[in-house]
């Protein structure tokens, strides 16, 4: 028998609308993870040995004095990093990066110009054309306005020019960060 504890993911949540879906997916694939919050104990992080990590996202704003950050243990835990919409927020601001508020909100369904292939999004599209695009759900206001040192713009929006980042695949662990949820 398979143990399915083998590979698992740990998502940290800040509070995303989306994230037992995340986790309903992840577990469709028969991958195990589990949900964390946020400001989860560091030492239980590393305790639980994740094979990825997932920052979700969540209604704050990373550019609030005291808003949610993800743990420092997840940076250094050496797996790859998927941040998604806050999650993708506070990994640039985070990483080195800058964010500010957005000057147009998004939420809702929205389309996502995949600029640049460099895997999460390689070969995925929902509309013919090049580049090629997706349909996607946003919900924020901040944008990433900074890119953090050694990532690079692979997607966009007409109003989140910075919509994807991912380091180049040579740099280890594999980090990316995602400005929707496809």
């Amino acid at each position: 028998m398979t143990d399915i504890h083998g590979d698992k993911i740990l998502i940290l949540d800040f509070g995303a609308q989306y994230t037992q879906l995340i986790a309903r997916r992840i577990r469709e694939f028969g991958v195990y993870c589990e949900i964390w919050a946020w400001d989860h104990d560091p030492a239980q992080i590393a305790a639980f040995g994740p094979k990825g990590i997932i920052l979700s996202g969540g209604p704050e704003s990373t550019i609030e004095a005291g808003s949610p950050r993800a743990p420092q243990q997840a940076f250094d835990a050496g797996v790859p990093i998927l941040g998604i919409c806050y999650g993708m927020q506070t990994m640039a601001m985070q990483l080195g990066g800058a964010v500010e508020g957005g000057h147009h909100r998004e939420f809702g369904a929205a389309e996502v110009e995949v600029t640049t292939e460099s895997g999460l999004l390689d070969g995925l599209k929902d509309r013919p054309g090049s580049p090629p695009s997706l349909d996607v759900w946003m919900s924020h206001g901040d944008r990433v306005t900074a890119v953090p040192k050694g990532f690079t713009v692979n997607a966009r929006t007409d109003a989140k020019p910075n919509s994807r980042l991912c380091p180049p695949s040579t740099l280890p662990p594999s980090w990316c960060a995602i400005v929707c949820m496809p």
